[in-house]
């Protein structure tokens, strides 16, 4: 009996007899499909043993584990988008156990878990006051919900993106309960569209604009400027929100990265709330963040959505940690990941190339290049800005570009590259310097 074998008992005292005799079995209904073919061997029990031990650490093995980013994605939706700070991880490491997430220690009572980030946000984006949730399109629907459910929310058709997943802004905006007004062409938008909106329906409170963060429309186009759209609404009694996504902090446009505006500019350009996201160009973990109007802010911290799509204490120290990153003297541009891939020089990239190439140098039949590519932010980020950088490109005699990649996926340290023109690439952007020696050790073992 393969169940009385010492070997299927040190894999129950392992994985337990039960999740053993199961995996016996597929073992053995596979050995059995198999013999019913010409020429095939009976197996072994040590064969059906050893088999039976793979599915076992296979289906114990853990579905979510970090990976290597060499695809030269910054802001990698698939990839979990921004890599958190050291300083993010510790603050999570921090309140992991217990943490005063709704206490007030100096009084001992029950306090808002907001109150951690109100006047941090306040601070860094130059809000009169902040709010976080979940991720950006739950703070959208919580803004529409408490401030216009019911009533008419102009957008202009221009801006009605579909996010990943599937999620449109029509459907974000009906989930809220408010009711959407279209306006405008797919490429042009004039301040004349808005007023016989308004005309039409009476009833409207408030003016949705959503920054094309995942797509341009170049040509023919023109739409009002933030600043006009925003005299144009508080001179009629009407809110201006805008859904901005990316959640840039910083005027990347010294470094060569132009087109993507800031939270700051927004509210400097009199917008009453501005909603972006946590992930993206922020750095920091996923939450969907408002800035703006104290009065308007209080508003949506009461509504009943608000507990609904609260961030849970890690998140809420991550995200407190990374806004901290941005108060002087730090300087965001090195300490937030996403800001240093995005700003480090061609040089900088090279230089990681060749030290991976060199720590690749004794591998048997691995065939190395360092060749020009380009990168780009990704996750809903500078959709038009393509990234120049350096990478690794791989190849082994015998083995395709695909299953050198598969093999990179599925090793002990998962590895993500990408494939161009059936070659496989390893870009260095996104690969820290730190990671070059496991890289160095997952290509090794993959050709191995």
């Amino acid at each position: 009996m393969i169940c009385a074998d010492p070997e299927a008992e040190h894999l129950s005292a392992q994985f337990g007899a039960a999740a053993v005799t199961k995996a016996l079995r597929t073992v053995l209904a596979r050995a059995r499909a198999r013999l019913s073919r010409p020429g095939e061997q009976v197996p072994s029990i040590a064969d059906l043993l050893t088999a039976a031990a793979q599915d076992l650490a296979d289906r114990h093995r853990e579905s979510l584990m970090g990976v290597i980013n060499a695809t030269g994605v910054v802001i990698h939706t698939n990839l979990g988008r921004a890599p958190l700070a050291p300083e993010a991880v510790a603050a999570m490491v921090t309140v992991a156990g217990y943490g005063n997430l709704e206490l007030d220690l100096e009084g001992g009572r029950r306090a808002s878990r907001q109150d951690h980030l109100d006047s941090l946000i306040a601070e860094i984006t130059g809000a009169q006051a902040g709010l976080a949730v979940n991720n950006c399109a739950g703070a959208v629907v919580l803004a529409l919900a408490a401030l216009g459910a019911g009533t008419p929310v102009i957008v202009s058709r221009g801006e009605l993106v579909e996010i990943g997943g599937g999620f449109r802004v029509p459907d974000i905006v009906a989930q809220s309960g408010a009711q959407m007004v279209e306006i405008g062409t797919t490429n042009r938008t004039h301040l004349s569209d808005y007023d016989q909106a308004l005309a039409d329906h009476a009833q409207t409170r408030m003016i949705l604009r959503t920054h094309p963060s995942n797509f341009r429309i170049t040509g023919f186009t023109s739409a009002p400027s933030l600043k006009d759209l925003a005299t144009f609404a508080h001179a009629r009694g009407l809110l201006l929100i805008e859904d901005l996504g990316g959640g840039a902090l910083v005027d990347l446009t010294p470094f060569g990265i132009a087109g993507e505006p800031t939270v700051q500019a927004s509210l400097q350009a009199g917008v009453d709330l501005v909603v972006f996201s946590g992930d993206k160009l922020l750095g920091g973990p996923q939450a969907g963040i408002i800035a703006g109007r104290r009065d308007l802010i209080e508003t949506l911290a009461k509504h009943p959505l608000a507990r609904a799509l609260r961030l849970d204490k890690l998140s809420l120290a991550a995200l407190g940690a990374t806004l901290r990153l941005y108060r002087p003297p730090n300087h965001p541009m090195s300490a937030v990941p996403v800001l240093r891939m995005l700003t480090q020089s061609a040089e900088t990239i090279k230089a990681r190339g060749l030290a991976l190439q060199s720590l690749l140098a004794k591998v048997a039949n691995l065939q190395i290049q360092i060749v020009v590519t380009e990168g780009f932010a990704g996750g809903g980020a500078l959709p038009m800005q393509a990234l120049s950088g350096f990478a690794l490109q791989l190849s082994v005699p015998g083995l395709s570009a695909e299953d050198f990649a598969r093999r990179l996926r599925t090793g002990a340290s998962p590895v993500v590259g990408r494939i161009a023109q059936d070659r496989l690439l390893l870009e260095m952007r996104t690969v820290s310097d730190q990671e070059l020696a496991p890289l160095a050790s997952a290509i090794a073992q993959a050709i191995a």
